[in-house]
């Protein structure tokens, strides 16, 4: 149990030049129907007003702690300001984004309810609406898709299957993970694949509950970081050191742009495909770097090497997920999607 001066959750805030935005983020957790939160607002050396809205909140309201560092980025800041968490639960916010009011009752519900899962997420809506391009909207709608703690295990190397300022987590389980790392690569992203690596379960209020703002400034459009290398460079390292550590030999199903650029990755790592499996006429009995292309139906004359499927389409991952249990392959024990 909870003593009942301590806060049963703590908002971790980090904010950098959020003067703008940090008003309305604060008023939806203001509104939170759970009220036995804290808010470690960890200001980033802004240049702007930033910090003097924070302070300005904090004399407003008690359950608001400010903390003023130097500009040192994301990964720094969140280390800082970790301990100061003091709730055996830490739920993750960026100050551009807005939260329903029902969004830590939900979540706190789902953790309490299942006492397995090490965090929940929730879903998302971007905004605002008018700019958003395709690819947006699809990932929007994919990230819907992932609605349970299976879901999120077996697309964790189709793309990040929660958004970072979804998640709610076990303070002690982040603590164990050792916070946060700075690897060329997303720092979230990073954490959740440490997670699931880890035994970790991570589960989904299948509800959109926070509102993702997406604008010119967000780390993912600026930052080296989140280049789409670098997310590939991550689902390498950790497939080697999970799925692929017991073999330096796979099968590649596809070889669009996506399954070349991992094919690189991995094979910087020592994971080289045995043979290539594609439905692209041009490419069948070829032979890629050493590798046979064979169609689908080859695979049963194979030894039973794990397949790693590189192929960007949700519809054409579901057609490959139908395919390989239809023929007694297992998800994650004999393959993995990985776009």
């Amino acid at each position: 149990m909870t003593p009942p001066d301590q806060p049963l959750v703590s908002v971790l805030l980090p904010a950098w030049n959020a003067a703008a935005t940090l008003p309305a983020c604060l008023a939806s957790l203001a509104r939170q129907t759970e009220a036995r939160w804290e808010c470690v607002l960890a200001d980033d050396g802004s240049d702007d007003a930033t910090l003097a809205v924070a302070r300005d909140a904090a004399r407003r309201e008690p359950r608001i702690r400010v903390l003023a560092l130097p500009h040192r980025g994301i990964v720094a800041t969140l280390n800082d300001a970790l301990p100061h968490c003091r709730a055996p639960l830490i739920a993750r916010m960026d100050a551009d984004d807005l939260m329903h009011r029902e969004r830590l009752a939900a979540q706190i519900t789902l953790l309490e309810r299942e006492p397995e899962l090490a965090a929940a997420g929730c879903h998302v809506r971007l905004f605002p609406r008018a700019h958003l391009g395709a690819g947006l909207r699809a990932y929007e709608r994919w990230l819907a898709s992932v609605d349970c703690a299976r879901r999120v295990r077996e697309d964790a190397f189709v793309e990040s299957p929660v958004a970072h300022p979804t998640l709610v987590l076990r303070t002690a389980v982040l603590r164990t993970l050792g916070g946060y790392r700075a690897m060329g690569w997303p720092e979230d992203y990073d954490l959740v694949l440490r997670m699931l690596e880890s035994g970790h379960e991570i589960g989904v209020v299948p509800r959109r509950l926070v509102c993702w703002r997406e604008h010119a400034r967000r780390l993912t459009h600026n930052d080296d970081a989140y280049r789409i290398e670098r997310f590939t460079e991550a689902k390498a390292h950790f497939l080697v050191r999970g799925f692929l550590a017991d073999t330096q030999r796979y099968v590649l199903w596809g070889y669009g742009h996506t399954g070349r650029a991992l094919r690189r990755a991995l094979a910087k790592l020592g994971r080289t495909p045995t043979h290539v499996v594609e439905l692209h006429p041009g490419r069948l009995g070829q032979t890629i770097h050493g590798a046979p292309v064979i169609p689908p139906d080859a695979l049963a004359t194979l030894p039973p090497h794990k397949i790693v499927a590189s192929v960007a389409g949700e519809e054409a991952r579901g057609l490959i997920r139908h395919f390989l249990r239809g023929r007694g392959r297992e998800e994650l024990r004999d393959f993995v999607c990985a776009a």
